[in-house]
């Protein structure tokens, strides 16, 4: 049954997702203390890439397409593999608070991607949401904490590649998948088709995979994998089923709130102004950027 609003339950699900994606970048950042951090990257799409198989078939869904759309499935994972390359790495120089917030540039690049391949016009209010965005990001980058060195600023730039990487993953997808196959094919093509590339990039830019083995580093890479790359993004996909997607997606402003104050209450990484008010503008240009009328 599908809704042209979002219900209590709706709502309430959203709220749980977007906590669950906030709460992600700390766990980034525990298992980056004992594995490298692309070598994760591969075990996390493998992982979910199995469960999301196991899921398929029980569905009883075709795994994979032929011809051109597994072309673009392709190259969808392949991107989506160089977003999560860099975001991962990143994190070994840059605080989570300040990550969550660059990564959520990605509606801005998909705003701006959209007007000039899409012919998806931008308005006044997403024009709007473009300037307060990058306004907010330069507070953050002005915003320098105490621990602040030249490799924070290469993480920082890092994690703006990934959302650059994510926001095309979300174009190419609109441009030759929406609607053409079902978003659970769409998911599994980002996971297996990611794993290569992270293999490959492992295996070239990292010396040590596995330094330390511990509860803490096994737990982290259980809720990346299963937690949060299947069960998160699967509900996700369910409810866009049911509910309005450009609805739901206003409420996405939510997980650089939750990415911030893990950051700053589990992580214990300081606050500053800068970061403040960076946070707030890149919300509210996030919420203007998916802001539909109805």
């Amino acid at each position: 049954m599908t809704k042209d609003y979002i219900d209590l339950r709706g709502f309430i699900t959203i709220l749980v997702l977007t906590l669950l994606w906030g709460l992600n970048y700390p766990a980034i950042k525990f298992s980056n203390t004992g594995l490298s951090p692309i070598f994760t990257t591969f075990l996390r799409s493998s992982i979910a890439s199995f469960f999301g198989i196991v899921y398929c078939i029980i569905i009883k869904q075709p795994l994979f397409h032929k011809g051109i759309t597994l072309f673009h499935g392709f190259i969808v994972g392949m991107l989506f593999g160089l977003e999560f390359v860099c975001l991962y790495l990143g994190m070994l120089y840059t605080d989570a608070a300040r990550s969550v917030i660059f990564i959520y540039l990605s509606p801005f690049v998909v705003a701006i991607g959209a007007h000039i391949f899409l012919k998806e016009r931008l308005n006044v209010i997403k024009t709007v949401g473009l300037i307060l965005a990058f306004l907010g990001i330069y507070l953050v980058f002005k915003g320098k904490p105490a621990t602040h060195s030249r490799l924070m600023l290469l993480g920082d730039i890092l994690e703006i590649m990934a959302a650059i990487f994510w926001g095309a993953t979300t174009l190419y997808i609109k441009k030759y998948l929406a609607h053409k196959v079902h978003p659970i094919n769409t998911f599994l093509y980002q996971l297996v088709f990611s794993i290569p590339v992270m293999f490959v990039c492992a295996y070239v830019l990292e010396d040590v995979w596995i330094r330390d083995i511990n509860p803490l580093v096994i737990g982290s890479i259980v809720y990346q994998s299963v937690i949060v790359a299947f069960v998160s993004y699967l509900m996700w996909f369910k409810l866009i089923h049911v509910y309005p997607v450009g609805k739901l997606s206003v409420f996405t402003f939510l997980t650089p709130i939750f990415g911030v104050f893990s950051g700053i209450f589990i992580l214990k990484e300081q606050l500053t102004i800068g970061l403040t008010l960076g946070l707030i503008l890149v919300c509210f240009g996030v919420y203007c950027a998916n802001y539909t009328k109805g």
